[in-house]
Parts: structure tokens; sequence; C-alpha cells
């Protein structure tokens, strides 16, 4: 194998999920999302993933958007790594998102 790229698995959304920018921490394992689809939710970390997600500004994830309330609130249940983050504007499924800054 020459090639230097890995191979990896990458999430992608599906259903009514979206990938958001963490904007800001809110305390309580809630924070502010900056969604794709031009919303802004307060999202949380579901129980099941509060030890094993560490999440900083900044940080891409994967919101899935409450079923009542859907447009003020969600669950993050996916945080992308660099690499994946560069495959992802590579293949377009990012887009609009350069006036955030890169981490």
């Amino acid at each position: 194998m020459e090639q230097n790229e890995e191979e990896f698995r990458v999430k992608i959304p599906r259903g009514n999920e979206t990938i958001g920018v963490l904007q800001q921490r809110l305390g309580a394992s809630r924070m502010r999302v900056t969604c794709l689809d031009g919303k802004t939710r307060v999202c949380r970390i579901p129980g099941r993933l509060k030890r094993k997600m560490w999440l900083r500004e900044g940080d891409f994830v994967l919101v899935e958007p409450w079923e009542l309330g859907g447009d003020e609130k969600g669950d993050i249940i996916f945080k992308y790594k660099p690499t994946q983050v560069e495959w992802l504007k590579k293949k377009g499924y990012i887009k609009g998102i350069e006036d955030i800054e890169e981490f």
C-alpha cells in the first residue's frame, strides 16, 4: 500500500439528523450548536454518552433534533474527528461552514 491515507468509516446523517458546530458550552451537559439546516439548538449529551464524549467549542457533531421542540432542542449523538471533518468537506456534506473558524 503506497498511499498514506488510512481507511475509516464516517458516520453520515440519516433521517432527520444533521451536522452542527458547537458554539458555546452552557453547563450541565448542555451546549449551543449551530446546525447546517440554519437553526441554532440547545443540545444535550445523552446519559449513555456523558462520560465518553468530551466536547469543546468548534467541534463538529452529529445532532438528532427532538420530536417535540426539534427546532430549539436536540441530542448530540456523535463527535467527528478532524480527519473525518476533512472527508466530509471533500465529499460535500459540509457546505456553508467556511465562515466558522477551523479548530
